[in-house]
């Protein structure tokens, strides 16, 4: 899975999480290192993913395919196939919908009953700069309970409600799974671990639900970041200020403290914020002095595209990133050259 990596310099970096938000982080990251490894969340239970899983029993694709795609080669010789990969039937159809990507990658988890062996394919097909993983190789599905006592099954059911429901008081797994060793191997190694951005309940915290993962944050050197959303999320993040994420995240996270946290602070015009009123999302306050609770550092930063849908922009989403990174490599010589001198 590694093979396109190998002999390239630069820190080692581990993105944590899932849909759009991981994959335009990635994006923006292999312009500054070859060692990139994305740890995704598998717990996906909508569309054409959850057709599969339910119909014949397969591990969700959607995340791990953006995720490669996001690291593959973008040239000439690789666009036949990651436009391919990305075209998704009409829902009408007899193929209800399905990504060409999830059949292709179920086509190939069959013929080997191997999920790693078919990402690993896959890679060397998009010429991946770096690894893409999944968190945990077993099956589970993601719960919530809400406020008032009901209990939300699948990961579908937790995304798509949509309408103004009582909050969220916890995620959690309906078995316990264990986390892939190639994942917890990865955090170990890693200069820097950035969880988020992306959907909080549903991308971001089911991965530190799965065994080992918390642990293996906490027991590593890497410096530890945060990339706070950009707008709320109606039935998920109503009213979530940028500490609200940080908070949660220390809930699930237990041990494995933050270093840092990215916040946003651009503010949308009035055509983008009346389209986000409509949806019953706003923008995430950068309640900064809050925020500095959790955190050691604050790096603030304008970092929302312009126009509909608000992202996060790829390239400078990942200046700002590699930034810390480069900070907390700096941080690390200093302390060993203190050690150093104190052990001569």
């Amino acid at each position: 899975m590694d093979h396109f990596r190998s002999g390239g310099s630069g820190p080692k970096v581990v993105a944590i999480g899932g849909g759009t938000g991981t994959s335009t982080l990635l994006g923006g990251l292999k312009a500054h290192t070859p060692n990139l490894t994305a740890i995704v969340t598998m717990f996906d239970s909508g569309g054409s993913t959850g057709l599969l899983r339910s119909e014949y029993g397969m591990p969700p694709f959607g995340d791990l395919r953006r995720c490669l795609l996001a690291l593959g080669e973008v040239s000439e010789h690789t666009a036949p196939i990651r436009a391919a990969l990305d075209y998704r039937f009409a829902e009408a159809s007899s193929l209800n919908g399905h990504s060409v990507g999830n059949l292709f990658m179920a086509a190939l988890t069959s013929l080997s009953d191997d999920l790693e062996r078919c990402v690993e394919q896959l890679s060397g097909i998009l010429r991946v700069r770096g690894s893409v993983l999944p968190v945990t190789l077993g099956r589970a599905d993601l719960c919530a309970e809400l406020a008032d006592g009901r209990i939300l099954h699948g990961e579908a059911a937790i995304d798509q409600r949509g309408a103004p429901l009582p909050r969220i008081e916890r995620v959690f797994l309906d078995s316990p799974v264990d986390a892939n060793a190639r994942a917890l191997r990865a955090i170990e190694e890693a200069d820097a671990v950035v969880i988020g951005p992306g959907d909080l309940y549903t991308s971001i915290l089911p991965v530190f639900l799965v065994d080992g993962i918390a642990d293996a944050l906490a027991a590593s050197a890497a410096t530890r970041i945060f990339v706070c959303n950009l707008m709320t999320k109606r039935g998920e993040t109503d009213g979530f200020r940028a500490s609200d994420f940080l908070r949660e995240f220390e809930r699930y996270a237990g041990p494995a403290r933050l270093d840092w946290a990215l916040v946003n602070t651009t503010t949308p015009g009035g055509t983008v914020q009346a389209a986000y009123d409509h949806e019953g999302a706003t923008v995430v306050e950068a309640d900064i002095q809050t925020v500095e609770r959790y955190v050691n550092g604050v790096f603030t930063a304008s970092l929302a595209t312009p126009d509909l849908p608000v992202r996060h922009d790829s390239p400078t989403l990942a200046d700002a990133v590699m930034r810390i990174v480069q900070t907390g490599r700096i941080q690390r010589h200093r302390s060993s050259l203190v050690r150093a001198a104190v052990n001569g």
